[in-house]
């Protein structure tokens, strides 16, 4: 991974070009964090969704090409967006090849986890963002592929650091502690982020960074 003043330098200047000076402030983890695999099937069905493929596809909208995935054409993994759904395919076949590489067992040794990514922007610029779809109020950020990486790259960071820090939910269990940690997972099978679906709530704007951990 390149260092956070490379990344940072590229994203100021993708913002001089016109990118929407979105910025990570926290990541956050909650009930929904951690979802047992259990079975091939579910597996594949979770893909499905997170690629927006088969019988997901109908999720599938103009800011899909947002999205950034996790891909294997080698021995590492490399992470991009697409543009087409043949690409989202292609890369679904190559993680179908790498589960089946791996042989989970599904009795608890995969897991999704779920983080929320929350970025903020200059009140002035979000304004600039605001516009009316099919009769709703709403808001479209300009992105650059070189931007969405940088932010996906900060994600990365605040998840790996996240490890080291004494994260509080309600409820969690110590197995599920020990994820958070990274003390109890193994390989990364997937990941994506999806800024397709961003969500807004007071002041605040987020998107999810999905992984498969097996």
């Amino acid at each position: 991974m390149e260092s956070m003043r490379d990344v940072n330098r590229v994203m100021e200047r993708e913002i001089a070009k016109g990118s929407s000076p979105l910025k990570l402030d926290h990541i956050e983890f909650g009930e929904y964090s951690y979802q047992e695999i259990t079975s091939k099937e579910k597996l594949l069905e979770v893909l499905s969704y997170l690629l927006r493929i088969g019988d997901f596809s109908q999720y599938t909208g103009k800011a899909v090409i947002n999205n950034v995935y996790m891909d294997l054409p080698g021995k590492k993994p490399v992470f991009k967006r697409t543009k087409t759904a043949m690409q989202r395919n292609k890369i679904f076949a190559t993680i179908k090849r790498y589960a089946n590489k791996l042989k989970p067992e599904y009795n608890g040794d995969v897991y999704l986890e779920t983080v929320r990514c929350y970025f903020t922007i200059p009140e002035e610029n979000l304004e600039k963002c605001r516009y009316t779809y099919q009769g709703n109020e709403t808001y479209a950020f300009l992105l650059s592929d070189k931007y969405i990486l940088g932010l996906y790259t900060h994600c990365l960071v605040a998840r790996k650091e996240a490890a080291s820090t004494e994260v509080q939910v309600e409820g969690f269990t110590e197995k599920e502690y020990g994820m958070v940690r990274l003390e109890n997972v193994g390989d990364v099978l997937f990941q994506a982020l999806l800024f397709d679906n961003v969500k807004f709530e007071v002041n605040r704007i987020y998107v999810d960074l999905y992984t498969i951990y097996h």
